[in-house]
C-alpha cells in the first residue's frame, strides 16, 4: 500500500455531536438563515465548545439543516456541550433542535472541491443516533452512554431505551439523556413506531455498546472501508413539502366501516436515502391494488402521508383518516433485490392480522405487491369481482427501468409545484420510451398536462391537448385504469365544455375506482356545479373528504362547492377550517375573501385577498382584490393593481377571466363581456362555472352574456337542483 493511501485512511476515535433544526426545510429561506444564524451564535456561546476551540481539540461541520462538532478529547465534551446548548435553547423556544452522540473512528477525505473534511463510522452512526429523535431529544449510542455511565454524576440521567433496528441492517442500543429539564423525557416517535415491530427472523448486524478505543483502532481499517463506501452525503439533507397539520379529533365526522384501511407510508431502510422514491412507489402501488376492491374503503395517499413519523397511538390515526385497519410497511432495497417488510394492524385494539417479509428479484415487485393486496383483502372479508381480482393481479410493465422511471416521476407529481411537475414529466415521458404499453406513464403525462397550466406552467391551449392524447393512449393500452378517464372528465369540463363527456367519464373513473378521491373531487368541483346539479356536488365532495380526510386541497375545495352552490356561510367555515390547517394556504385565504363578499363583507374581503397577494404571485387574488377595491370605491387603487396586472400579463400567463372581473367591478360591462369572450375563444378553465359564479351575476340578463353562457353549458344540459343566494 502506498504511503498516500496510508495517510488517507489514518483513522482517530471522534467523539460526535451532530445537531439538526426540527422542520428546517419547511421554513422560510430568510428563516432558515435566521435560525442557523442563532443556532451558530449559541453553539459558539457555550462552554464546552469554547474549550475545545482553544486547545485545538475540535472540528466543525455544516449539515445544511444543523452542525456536526467533533471533540477529540473524552467522551464527556459532546454531552456537557449538547445539556449547555439544550439549557441556553431555553431562551429561543422558536428554534427546536434534536441531537444525537456517538463516540467512533473518523478519517480525513477529500470532498468534491478537494477540500479535507472527515468521514467514517462515528459520523455515520451518530446519524442514525440523531435520525431516532424528536425536538429536543439529546440521544446517546449505547457505547458512549456506557463511557459516561463510569461517572457517578451522569448515571441518574441515562434512560435506556434499548434497541432500535436503523438503516444498513444496524440495531443501535440507544440512551435518552435528560436533566433537570434539560432534554425530552418522552420515547422518540421512531421508536415507539418500530416497537410495534415484532421481531423477524432476518439477522441483522448489531453495533456494539461496549467497543474500547483500543479495539475500534485495531479494525479501523475495516470500518473506514465501510464508512468510505457509505459516503460523506450523509450530511446533505433533501427538503420535503410543507403538509398541513392534522385537523382536531371530530373534525370529519363519518363512520368507520370495517372493511376499510389505510395504508401508512412505507419506510425507506435502503443505504441510498435517494431510494425514497421506491419505498413511497411500493406504497402507492399497494393503495392503487386496494382501492380496486369497491367493497373496501381505501384512504387517499394524500393522507396518509401525514404519518411519515407516525405517533404510537394508532388508534388515533384511524379514528382521524376514518377506517378500521392500519397496513405499516418498511422498504429495502439493494441493486436488484427487494425485501418488503409488512403488519396488518387492527387500530381500535392495536393487534396484529398478519404480518410478512418478502425478499425478491426487482422483477417480481409485481407478484409481492399483489400478494400483499390479496391477503389483505381477504383477512378483510372484502368481497372481489373477478375483475377486481384480475386488476390486482395485474403486472402493468415487464419492464424493471420503466417502473422505477415512472415511480420517479409519481414521486415528483405529487410534490405538487410547476418544477417538480416538469420533472415528473420527463421521467413518465422516458417509461413510456423503455415500455411503449406501459399505460399508467402516459397516464402520468395526461395528470402533467392537465396540471400545468393550473401551477403556471403552461398555457391551457397548449397543454390540454396533450392531456386528451395521453390520456385516451393510457385507455386505449388499459380499459380499466379508472384514472386517464377522471382526468378527461375534467379537461371535458374545463377546455372544451363538453359537459356530457364529462359526465360519462367521471362516471366512468369512478365505476373503474370507487376509492379514487381525486375522480369524486374534479366531478363535485367543476362539472357537475356547472351543470346546477347542486346536490350531487356537495355529495361528491363529501365523498372525497371521506376518502382524503386530511388533504388541504380537499378541504379547501370543499369550501369552493359550498360557494359555488350557494351556502356561503358553510364555504365561510370551511375555508377558516382549512387556514386553521395551513395559515399560509394562499388559496383558501381568496376563496374565503369570495365568500365574505357573498355574505356583504366586503371589508373582510379586501383583507383576505391582501393576504393571498402576500403569500403567493398567483395574479388571479391579485384580480380579485383590484375588483373588490373598485366595489369599495377605490378607484384609484383598483386602477393600479390592473395597470400590475397587465404587466405581468406581458412575462406570463394571466387568465382573461380576471381581467373580465376588474372592468365589471369598475362598471365597465362591455369591456368585462370582451374579455370573457377571448377566454372562451382561448378555452382557458375559467368559464365553466357560467351560469352559477355569483362574481358574473351583475351580467345576468345581457343579451351577451347570455349567448355566451348558451354557448358554453347550454340551457337543455342546465338542471338546477338549487339556487344561488
Amino acid at each position: 500500500m502506498s504511503a498516500e493511501v496510508k495517510k488517507e485512511i489514518e483513522l482517530e476515535i471522534a467523539h460526535v455531536l451532530l445537531i439538526d433544526v426540527v422542520g428546517y426545510s419547511k421554513l422560510l429561506v430568510d428563516e432558515e438563515i435566521e435560525f442557523l444564524q442563532e443556532l451558530n451564535q449559541i453553539v459558539r456561546s457555550s462552554q464546552s465548545f469554547r474549550a475545545a476551540e482553544t486547545t485545538g481539540k475540535l472540528i466543525r461541520m455544516p449539515t445544511g439543516d444543523g452542525m456536526a462538532l467533533l471533540f477529540f478529547h473524552n467522551p464527556e465534551e459532546p454531552v456537557r456541550c449538547a445539556v449547555e446548548i439544550s439549557k441556553a435553547l431555553q431562551d429561543h423556544p422558536h428554534i427546536q433542535v434534536r441531537m444525537g452522540i456517538h463516540s467512533g473512528p473518523v478519517n480525513r477525505v477529500k470532498d468534491v472541491n478537494d477540500k479535507t473534511t472527515l468521514a467514517g463510522a462515528g459520523i455515520n452512526v451518530a446519524q442514525r443516533v440523531l435520525d431516532c429523535g424528536d425536538a429536543g431529544h439529546i440521544l446517546l449510542s449505547g457505547h458512549i452512554a456506557e463511557d459516561l455511565a463510569q461517572y457517578r454524576h451522569w448515571q441518574p440521567h441515562l434512560h435506556d431505551l434499548g434497541e432500535c433496528e436503523v438503516k444498513h441492517g444496524l440495531r443501535l442500543h440507544l440512551f435518552n439523556l435528560y436533566k433537570d429539564g434539560l432534554g425530552n423525557p418522552q420515547v422518540p416517535e421512531k421508536l415507539k413506531r418500530r416497537r410495534r415491530w415484532k421481531q423477524r427472523a432476518a439477522p441483522v448486524r448489531p453495533v456494539s455498546p461496549s467497543w474500547s478505543p483500543k479495539f475500534l483502532l485495531t479494525v479501523a481499517l475495516v470500518v473506514s472501508a465501510v464508512a468510505l463506501a457509505i459516503s460523506v452525503s450523509i450530511f446533505l439533507r433533501r427538503g420535503s413539502p410543507n403538509i398541513a397539520r392534522v385537523p382536531a379529533k371530530g373534525s370529519v365526522a363519518v363512520s368507520i366501516p370495517e372493511k376499510s384501511i389505510a395504508v401508512l407510508p412505507f419506510e425507506n431502510l435502503s443505504d441510498e436515502k435517494g431510494n425514497a422514491y421506491f419505498a413511497d412507489g411500493v406504497q402507492d402501488e399497494i393503495l392503487t391494488r386496494l382501492s380496486k376492491i369497491a367493497d373496501l374503503k381505501v384512504i387517499s395517499r394524500t393522507s396518509t402521508q401525514h404519518y411519515k413519523s407516525a405517533p404510537e397511538n394508532l388508534a388515533d390515526i384511524a379514528k382521524q383518516l376514518g377506517v378500521a385497519h392500519i397496513l405499516e410497511g418498511r422498504v429495502q432495497k439493494s441493486g436488484d433485490v427487494v425485501r418488503v417488510n409488512v403488519q396488518l394492524i387492527k387500530a381500535a385494539n392495536d393487534s396484529h392480522l398478519w404480518a410478512n417479509t418478502f425478499d425478491r428479484k426487482l422483477t417480481d415487485i409485481f407478484s409481492v405487491e399483489s400478494d400483499i393486496a390479496k391477503t389483505i383483502a381477504d383477512t378483510l372479508q372484502a368481497k372481489l369481482t373477478g375483475s377486481e381480482e384480475k386488476q390486482m393481479s395485474k403486472k402493468p410493465t415487464e419492464n424493471p427501468e420503466a417502473y422505477e422511471l415512472y415511480l420517479r416521476g409519481r414521486f415528483f407529481w405529487n410534490k405538487r409545484t410547476s418544477a417538480d411537475m416538469k420533472t415528473a414529466l420527463g421521467y413518465f415521458e422516458q417509461a413510456a420510451s423503455v415500455d411503449p404499453n406501459y399505460a399508467v406513464a402516459y397516464a402520468g403525462m395526461a395528470d402533467c398536462y392537465l396540471l400545468l397550466p393550473l401551477y403556471g406552467g403552461g398555457v391551457p391551449a397548449e397543454m390540454y391537448p396533450k392531456a386528451i392524447a395521453m390520456a385516451q393512449k393510457a385507455i386505449s393500452l388499459d380499459p380499466t385504469l379508472g384514472e386517464p378517464h377522471a382526468s378527461l372528465g375534467l379537461v371535458h369540463s374545463l377546455f372544451d365544455f363538453d359537459f356530457a363527456a364529462s359526465v360519462r367519464e367521471f362516471e366512468e373513473a369512478i365505476r373503474l375506482n370507487s376509492n379514487y378521491a381525486i375522480a369524486h373531487h374534479w366531478f363535485g368541483d367543476s362539472t357537475l356545479p356547472a351543470l346546477g346539479q347542486f346536490d350531487r356536488a356537495n355529495a361528491e365532495a363529501k365523498r372525497a373528504l371521506e376518502l382524503d380526510p386530511l388533504s388541504l386541497v380537499m378541504i379547501t375545495d370543499a369550501g369552493a362547492v359550498y360557494w359555488i352552490t350557494g351556502r356561503y356561510q358553510e364555504a365561510v367555515a370551511q375555508f377558516r377550517k382549512a387556514l386553521e390547517m395551513d395559515p399560509r394556504n394562499y388559496t383558501a385565504h381568496w376563496q374565503l375573501g369570495q365568500a365574505l363578499e357573498c355574505i356583504g363583507d366586503l371589508p373582510g374581503a379586501i383583507a383576505e385577498y391582501e393576504k393571498s397577494t402576500q403569500l403567493d404571485d398567483d395574479p388571479l387574488p391579485l384580480g380579485l382584490l383590484a375588483a373588490a377595491k373598485a366595489k369599495a370605491g377605490d378607484r384609484p387603487a383598483a386602477l393600479a393593481i390592473l395597470n400590475r396586472i397587465q404587466e405581468i400579463a406581458k412575462e406570463r400567463y394571466v387568465p382573461d377571466y380576471s381581467f373580465a372581473l376588474i372592468h365589471l367591478a369598475l362598471g365597465q360591462k362591455d369591456e368585462a363581456l370582451q374579455w370573457l369572450q377571448s377566454s372562451y375563444a382561448k378555452q382557458q378553465p375559467d368559464l365553466n362555472w357560467i351560469r352559477v359564479d355569483p362574481d358574473l351575476r351583475p351580467l345576468h340578463g345581457d343579451p351577451r352574456f347570455e349567448a355566451l353562457a348558451e354557448n358554453i353549458v347550454p340551457a337543455r344540459e342546465f338542471n338546477a337542483s338549487a339556487t344561488s343566494k
